[in-house]
């Protein structure tokens, strides 16, 4: 393995959208930053999970497809340099003697730095797979746990189970493309934003999805991993076939925290608890924001992990340069280089 050693300001741990832009935020406070990530591309879920799903709670875009943000955040924090390392985990993060941290990766890469901001999202993800009979024989060809491109599902029958936001974002735009869409939840009641689950309903009201409720997913059919039906049942046992081509379980992610979690962080259930005034941990120089964050009354929404990315590189620049008062300038006094 070729190791290397690095030095800089920063060490962003997530090349998810909030540590993007706290990429931006660092830079405009003129701090270096390396960002690190598991996979291969930035952007994070928004890049491996969900490229082509629409976001509606970012200010300023009524709508946004995942993967046009992120090239959005990664053309925003280019003017500041970042050094990113992708593919490689962090594999341990240790005091070093000048009151900073070392950031060592999977691949052998070491890199010095003042601060620390882990924005690892849920940390390693997976999906949770519905107890089906047999599912693993239609997974990857019948059974998906992500839409990376809406028009594979082009005059398919899909049968879209779970009560979420990817859920619901999905029963919105997938008619778009499919011949017809079923949406099969436990209750009548979803656990997405309002409007959102509003506008599902008018879809339905109007033919254009049809409400599968309250069921639960109970068993699929075909042959040689194509699907022909998916079979559920209600809570009184009563069962309906529902013909399909397509099942998209979306049942959230699995998650896992890795080495993070041995590094004497206070969690709760899995997440990193931080002071809500800076997103600092009670250990100086790490901080935490986005969805692996966690404090009293936190939203996990995109544009907190926005707040959050600033409100820890403001926290931050008096341990990078500790001699120098920071005065605030909003971004339309200071600019940002090259413009």
């Amino acid at each position: 393995m070729t190791k290397s050693s690095h030095q800089t300001d920063v060490v962003i741990i997530g090349a998810g959208p909030t540590g993007l832009f706290a990429v931006f935020q660092c830079g405009m406070l003129g701090m270096k930053t390396h960002v690190i990530d598991a996979l291969e591309a930035t952007g994070g879920q928004c890049t491996a999970l969900y490229p082509e799903k629409p976001i509606y709670d970012i200010p300023g875009f009524p709508t946004v497809a995942a993967a046009e943000l992120i090239e959005h955040l990664e053309q925003q924090a280019a003017p500041f340099d970042p050094v990113y390392h992708l593919d490689q985990q962090v594999s341990g993060l240790e005091e070093s003697s000048d009151n900073g941290w070392t950031v060592t990766t999977s691949k052998g890469t070491a890199i010095d730095c003042k601060a620390v901001i882990i924005a690892a999202g849920a940390g390693a993800f997976g999906p949770n797979r519905p107890p089906l009979e047999g599912l693993e024989n239609f997974e990857g060809s019948s059974v998906f746990y992500l839409v990376k491109r809406r028009e594979s599902f082009r005059d398919k029958t899909v049968v879209i189970a779970g009560g979420g936001d990817s859920a619901v974002d999905w029963a919105m735009s997938l008619p778009e493309v499919a011949k017809k869409v079923y949406v099969v939840h436990r209750r009548d009641k979803f656990r997405a934003a309002p409007e959102s689950v509003a506008r599902m309903r008018a879809l339905a009201e109007m033919g254009k999805i049809e409400m599968v409720v309250p069921y639960q997913l109970h068993g699929l059919e075909g042959t040689d991993g194509k699907l022909d039906a998916v079979i559920v049942k209600d809570l009184k046992g009563n069962e309906r076939s529902l013909e399909a081509d397509i099942l998209l379980p979306f049942y959230g992610l699995a998650t896992d925290l890795g080495p993070m979690a041995d590094w004497g962080f206070e969690l709760e259930r899995s997440h990193v608890v931080v002071n809500p005034a800076t997103c600092e941990t009670q250990k100086p120089g790490i901080f935490a924001i986005g969805d692996v964050a966690t404090y009293e009354n936190k939203l996990k929404l995109i544009l907190c992990g926005f707040s959050e990315a600033a409100m820890a590189a403001h926290a931050i620049h008096p341990l990078v340069f500790p001699d120098h008062e920071l005065h605030f300038q909003y971004s339309t006094s200071q600019g940002v280089p090259g413009e």
